[in-house]
């Protein structure tokens, strides 16, 4: 095999000692790749499986040693030849490489000459050799070395991950304490909507003047919406402080999705999607938190609806037995990608395009704060049970929709409970 076949992965995370030995290894004819990471450079080894390894041992990430440690334990690098290129000096700090299991080692500066000379005589199947005793002496040490690094790196994640929650905290408590100032105004303005509405003066003009009872309208819808927001950042910060209340009793659940079904009438007036609902099979029994339970509902249709085109269908079932209740919010719209599925739930996380995003929840493909589906979870789960999406991937074109699936544990159920 001839070196313009031989292809070289060089690990360098110093722009001019990389320039270098790059030019100098093309112009001999070889395929050179470069990587400026330790952890780069062992997913582009194991990419392209080259054919030598040249490393530097002090990189940003991870070192030489632990890059030869961690491919020799693949199969396929058993007997590549990597070699150290370093300014580390010999003695010590070589019998320490070697014992990582490099095929040979070579010291910076680069004598170009050299270079070349070396690099072929590890791919024809070349290897330095060390002294038996020195060898041993070097393997204890490198093992000190792997171990302290650990050590070092275990202490630095514990403290950035106590520094996390703390910052976690905070963040939970500035969200809880931040919806509740707003809905101290809030429910000053809309009380205030309330009087205004119920003022005869008022209730004269809006009947005869089209601008302002566009105006009125205008007001209470946003009021609404904003009572709705406020709702749904309290209910996720009690859930992510694990400080939701459950109010547990007998409800029926067909009746709760009817009401949601009716509620949405005027949305479905101007987005003409299908929904299919049939009461009669639905569940008519079981123990929940209702209110909580409704806005969970909620939340997964008006998801549906707003992922769904117009003309679209979203079909609406559920069933039950002995140990269970599932809930099916099954729509025909544009799905959700693999990967989208396993973040759909998290908080303020949103598929939708922030150039569409609209303060409605049911525009299609509109943005939204991110927490329907955090609060839907939440719920879910606060009940015992628990959600999941499954979706064929994501497609605006083919349309495969997706299916959201809500179970919840039936041990409430109890035939002697009464509506």
């Amino acid at each position: 095999m001839t070196a313009a076949k031989k292809t070289i992965l060089y690990i360098e995370d110093d722009p001019a000692s990389r320039m270098l030995v790059e030019r100098a290894l093309s112009h001999s004819g070889y395929h050179v790749l470069v990587a400026e990471r330790g952890i780069d450079g062992i997913d582009i080894a194991r990419r392209e499986c080259p054919d030598m390894i040249l490393t530097d041992i002090n990189l940003p990430d991870i070192s030489g040693r632990e890059i030869t440690t961690t491919l020799r334990r693949d199969s396929r690098f058993k007997t590549t030849p990597i070699v150290a290129l370093t300014a580390q000096g010999q003695g010590e700090y070589q019998a320490m490489t070697m014992a990582a299991g490099v095929t040979g080692y070579m010291s910076k500066p680069v004598d170009i000459e050299l270079l070349i000379e070396r690099v072929g005589f590890y791919l024809r199947g070349g290897q330095d050799q060390i002294d038996a005793a020195v060898m041993s002496e070097a393997q204890t040490k490198y093992i000190q070395e792997i171990v302290g690094r650990l050590e070092t790196q275990v202490r630095e994640l514990e403290n950035s991950n106590n520094q996390l929650k703390r910052l976690d905290k905070l963040k939970d408590s500035f969200i809880e304490i931040t919806a509740h100032e707003l809905r101290t105004p809030l429910t000053l303005v809309a009380g205030y909507s309330r009087l205004l509405n119920d003022l005869p003066s008022i209730k004269e003009t809006t009947a005869k003047d089209e601008d302002t009872r566009t105006m009125i309208q205008g007001l209470n819808d946003g009021i609404k919406r904003m009572q709705g927001i406020i709702s749904e950042v309290v209910t996720i910060s009690r859930i992510m402080t694990n400080q939701i209340d459950i109010s547990i009793g007998p409800i029926n659940p067909a009746l709760i999705m009817e009401k949601i079904v009716t509620g949405l009438q005027d949305t479905l007036r101007v987005r003409p999607i299908n929904i299919h609902f049939d009461r009669a099979a639905w569940p008519q029994k079981m123990r929940g938190d209702g209110d909580l339970l409704t806005l969970m509902l909620n939340n997964l249709v008006s998801n549906a609806i707003k992922y769904t085109p117009d003309g679209g269908h979203i079909y609406l079932t559920a069933t039950a037995d002995a140990q269970n209740i599932r809930i099916s919010i099954k729509d025909t719209g544009i799905g959700v990608s693999k990967d989208e599925q396993s973040r759909v739930f998290e908080r303020f996380h949103s598929a939708g395009d922030m150039r569409l995003h609209s303060t409605s929840k049911t525009a299609f493909r509109g943005g939204g704060l991110g927490l329907g589906l955090a609060v839907a979870k939440g719920i879910a789960e606060a009940h015992g049970g628990s959600i999941k999406v499954e979706s064929a991937g994501y497609d605006p074109d083919k349309l495969p929709g997706s299916e959201f699936i809500v179970q919840i544990p039936a041990a409430a159920f109890r035939p002697a409970d009464k509506f």
